[in-house]
């Protein structure tokens, strides 16, 4: 059993390093752009880098993923950012600190799609939900204790010295996926024999669209499942603004709600850990999405500090058991030869409603109010997770499954 796990315990480090390190960053990052701009629209348009970095990267960088040595490429884009964050701290203009942001984060958006075929291609079948259980349980103490690690870098030293300390923490996780094993070592590269051009990205294109034409039941729910993610950022991107000018909380008490979220994390990827044996890949992606609407609805109507507390611990207490469920399933369902190229793409299509959905919210809040814009977002976000507790669990979803694979060989 040692043996066994010698690797995705590695892994598993190396992801928890890096989280905890990306939590830092995040806060400290937040913290120079505010000090040196004291503009809080400057430290908003952080946020919109992600989801424009990942519109600019995820339509070619599958094309890549798929054809290249994933631990390589994992350990290339590790160090790639690693150097860029060190670099941030002696950049004086603030464009030029977006642009490196920008190509941080676009390095962050191939990075995921890689990770995700590297460890399916890892981890053996029957021990990839009990390893997402615990990566969760990674996530969700990456959660809690970044921002403290933070907290206490900023007392003893500065938010350049986090940023320096994140470095390293990239670092040292790119040095723990050099200890992996090289699960392509009998693979060469197609990448010289297959020049990235617009020809072989459209071939490439095609062959997702081959696949979700064939694969419909599993593009169905990578599909619901996302769109309960979108709705997610939607809300959650007035979420400061509902707790502050709606329930007219003070910053102590939106930073306890914070805390109750961070606790509501961990407890629940804790039980996720103890029970996902005994409850099946599809139910925990159902009932996690439902409860973690549930949540945010309660969120979304209270009109107290207690009422809301209960909403955030619910909704966060979901998040390890939905996650859990969709990378089981997304592991055990996208061929692993094009995973690279479908995980890009279709992050790229919900990336762009993401931007869109957020938009959505931004006006609605101007032109009606806060709480109707987060309660509709709420609303919305429960019926598509009714709808992937309902596809997720139908008692065709097993024929149409095999149907698919049949017509795949």
């Amino acid at each position: 059993m040692k043996t066994v796990w010698r690797n995705p315990v590695i892994l598993l480090f190396g992801i928890g390093i890096s989280n905890i390190g990306g939590w830092i960053y995040h806060i400290a990052l937040n913290l120079i752009i505010l000090d040196r701009t004291g503009s809080a629209l400057a430290v908003i348009g952080l946020y919109l880098l992600k989801p424009l970095a990942i519109l600019f990267t995820n339509g070619w960088s599958g094309t890549l993923i798929d054809r290249m040595n994933k631990r390589r490429l994992m350990i290339g884009l590790t160090i790639f950012e690693a150097t860029l964050i060190t670099c941030l701290p002696f950049i004086q203009s603030i464009w030029i600190l977006y642009g490196f942001v920008f190509v941080i984060n676009m390095a962050s958006s191939v990075f995921h799609p890689t990770s995700m075929t590297y460890i399916t291609k890892l981890i053996p079948v029957n021990e990839r939900k009990r390893f997402n259980s615990i990566r969760s349980l990674v996530d969700s103490g990456a959660f809690v204790i970044g921002p403290a690690v933070a907290g206490l870098l900023f007392m003893i030293g500065t938010p350049t010295d986090a940023i320096f300390i994140n470095a390293a923490a990239v670092l040292l996780a790119g040095f723990l996926f050099f200890l992996l094993p090289d699960v392509e070592k009998e693979w060469i590269t197609r990448v010289t024999s297959t020049p990235l051009s617009l020809a072989t990205l459209k071939e490439d294109w095609r062959v997702v669209y081959h696949f979700s034409r064939r694969s419909r039941y599993v593009i169905l729910i990578y599909s619901l499942f996302s769109a309960v993610t979108v709705m997610t950022w939607g809300v959650d991107s007035l979420e400061a603004a509902f707790a502050i000018e709606v329930l007219l909380l003070t910053n102590t008490e939106y930073g306890f709600l914070v805390s109750v979220a961070g606790a509501g994390i961990l407890i629940g990827a804790i039980i996720n850990a103890l029970v996902v044996k005994k409850v099946s890949d599809s139910w925990l992606i159902g009932i996690g999405a439902t409860i973690l609407a549930c949540g945010y609805l309660v969120f979304t109507f209270s009109s107290s500090f207690t009422i809301a507390s209960i909403g955030c611990f619910v909704l966060s207490f979901s998040l390890a058991f939905m996650n859990t469920g969709f990378y089981t399933f997304y592991q055990n369902n996208i061929p692993v030869d094009v995973m690279g190229r479908i995980g890009s793409l279709y992050s790229f299509v919900e990336a762009l409603f993401t931007i869109l959905v957020m938009v959505a919210c931004g006006v609605l809040a101007e032109l009606i109010s806060i709480r109707f814009s987060v309660v509709s977002g709420s609303v919305l976000m429960l019926f598509f997770a009714i709808g992937l507790l309902i596809c997720a669990n139908s008692p065709f979803k097993m024929k149409a499954i095999q149907m698919e694979r049949v017509k795949e060989s």
